[in-house]
């Protein structure tokens, strides 16, 4: 069974950074992609940033030019880089992997919550 386990989440103002984390229990090798979603109160999981196993990445528009998504291949991990922070990007933000199987895999989700 694969795992993943998030971290970085919390809260922050407006403007501020935080980096959020997501490690895998298998190797890169065995990854077709890695995103990050998020999904705010009242509202659908929403795809924000998600990279391939090539390494090409690509981001929803209202994250684009703030966040960044990238990986660690020795560590198996993969993070988000958020910069510029508004209260709108409040959320619990989850990692999903899909191995080269295509089977899909899921973080326990983190909160992150920017205050104004």
């Amino acid at each position: 069974q694969v795992q993943l386990v998030e971290s970085g989440g919390g809260l922050v103002q407006a403007g501020g950074s935080l980096r959020l984390s997501c490690a895998a229990s298998i190797s890169i090798a065995s990854i077709n992609t890695m995103g990050w979603y998020r999904q705010a109160p009242g509202k659908q999981r929403e795809l924000i940033a998600i990279i391939t196993r090539g390494g090409s990445t690509n981001y929803a528009d209202s994250v684009k030019g703030r966040f960044t998504i990238s990986r660690d291949n020795a560590k198996n991990t993969v993070y988000l880089q958020m910069n510029i922070l508004k209260p709108e990007d409040t959320a619990v933000y989850y990692c999903k992997l899909t191995t080269v199987l295509f089977r899909d895999y899921w973080g326990q989700g983190t909160q992150v919550t920017v205050s104004s």
